[in-house]
């Protein structure tokens, strides 16, 4: 018997800015690791590989400039699609054939566009074969994905056992050894220059703006051994730079990620480490700071969001001012720079005044670390968007488009725009110093 077909695509994303951070569709690929323990054949349309590498091995996206859709007229910025061309779409989609199911993924909410698009030409290309919808918008705007998105199921949370009784409502039989292998072994990317790490699941923080708690309900860490050997395999891969997107990498430090550190320092691979998601400052102390400098760590990002104590409380309470400024003590100590060291700082946040992040932006001027505004973007379900349903500012069911992090800060907030423009010009002229 032939053995089924499952075409993964990862989609395009639509926006005004995106970056390549090390950015691979974890999620997806843990499809394709679910899925390797039946006899089946699992083929990768990843739109979104493909970019231009700079340092460290992360650049900018190819941009196509894309009319603006209507609910985003009033942002004065160019709108457009990231990833690959159309043309190589459509052949790669065309050359696929035949397959048996297509799973498309979802990020972003407001990047639900780009989703659309891949199940439209899915529909056009490849008619009659069922088209499944999973990921972050799937999961947190299920409604909108199912009344839209054109897919003929939408599947909610993290893969499971589950969906195989879904294949075999659609006439899909899985059987096999019941022995997943790890995505990374499975010659879906070519000679990939670095690769995401995700040594834990969930977070136990409840940050009222994050939705990781909504994704993942616990919080567990995976053992070392075996994270030490995918790095050990990637890098005989040909990788050289690895991506931390763990949502709290250093919690329990003693536990987990100061073993994992050592064990890494014993293996000796040449291999640089980043960690893109903002660390929580509070768990880095002096050993954990040297244990980082000698395992290679070149990229460090510490949140922070905001120098408001009271916010910082309501918001979560992860984090104070002088565990920051412990943290950045700690990593000058062990011989960390200002170009290694970066501070997210949030603007856009409900109730916070344009004082409030200029304010930040001075305190963080003056501790000379990199500074990365990250522009607050409400998401579904969080506290935050309960909190701005129930004023007014916003209602449950806002087109996901709105709820970009580039269009609330300039829609919903009162901000005057010449001065959020000096303050990024601040920032900017800090960083390049």
């Amino acid at each position: 018997m032939q053995r089924k077909r499952f075409l993964l695509i990862n989609p395009w994303v639509y926006d005004f800015a995106a970056v390549n951070m090390w950015a691979r569709p974890l999620g997806l690929l843990r499809v394709a690791e679910f899925l390797s323990q039946f006899d089946v054949e699992i083929l990768l349309l990843d739109c979104m590989d493909r970019f231009r590498l700079k340092g460290y091995n992360m650049g900018k996206y190819p941009k196509l400039i894309l009319p603006t859709p209507e609910p985003l007229l009033d942002i004065k910025r160019y709108y457009g699609r990231y990833g690959i061309g159309l043309d190589e779409f459509i052949q790669r989609l065309r050359s696929s054939a035949p397959v048996d199911m297509i799973l498309v993924t979802s990020l972003m909410t407001y990047w639900y566009p780009g989703v659309f698009e891949v199940i439209r030409l899915c529909r056009r290309f490849l008619p009659g074969v069922p088209v499944v919808l999973g990921g972050i918008y799937a999961t947190l705007c299920h409604e909108h994905a199912k009344a839209f998105s054109g897919a003929d199921y939408v599947y909610r949370g993290r893969i499971s056992h589950d969906f195989v009784d879904l294949t075999e409502t659609m006439g899909i039989r899985l059987t096999g050894t019941g022995n997943p292998v790890p995505y990374y072994r499975l010659n879906l990317y070519r000679n990939p220059p670095y690769a995401p790490l995700l040594t834990s699941e969930g977070c136990p923080y409840r940050c009222s703006y994050c939705a990781s708690g909504l994704l993942s309900d616990s919080y567990s860490t995976r053992p070392v051994d075996e994270i030490v050997q995918e790095i050990r395999q990637l890098h005989s891969l040909g990788v050289k730079d690895l991506a931390f997107y763990d949502d709290a990498l250093l919690f329990r430090a003693e536990e987990h990620i100061k073993p994992l550190l050592h064990e890494i320092i014993r293996e000796g691979l040449d291999v640089r480490f980043h960690t893109p998601n903002g660390l929580h400052a509070r768990y880095l102390d002096s050993e954990l700071a040297d244990l980082m400098y000698r395992a290679g760590f070149k990229t460090i990002r510490l949140s922070l969001e905001t120098v408001n104590p009271e916010r910082q409380g309501l918001s979560g309470g992860k984090v104070r001012n002088d565990e920051l400024d412990r943290a950045i003590f700690y990593l000058r100590k062990a011989g960390f720079r200002k170009e290694n060291i970066g501070v997210y700082l949030m603007y856009g946040l409900p109730g916070q005044d344009i004082e409030e992040v200029a304010e930040g932006v001075e305190y963080l001027i003056s501790r000379d670390v990199r500074i990365h505004l990250a522009e607050y973007s409400p998401i579904p379900g969080t506290r935050d968007w309960k909190i701005l349903t129930e004023k007014g500012i916003i209602h449950d069911d806002i087109d996901p488009l709105l709820t970009n992090n580039t269009v609330f800060s300039v829609l919903c907030t009162n901000y005057a725009m010449e001065e959020l423009r000096r303050i990024k010009e601040r920032v900017n002229y800090h960083n390049l110093k």
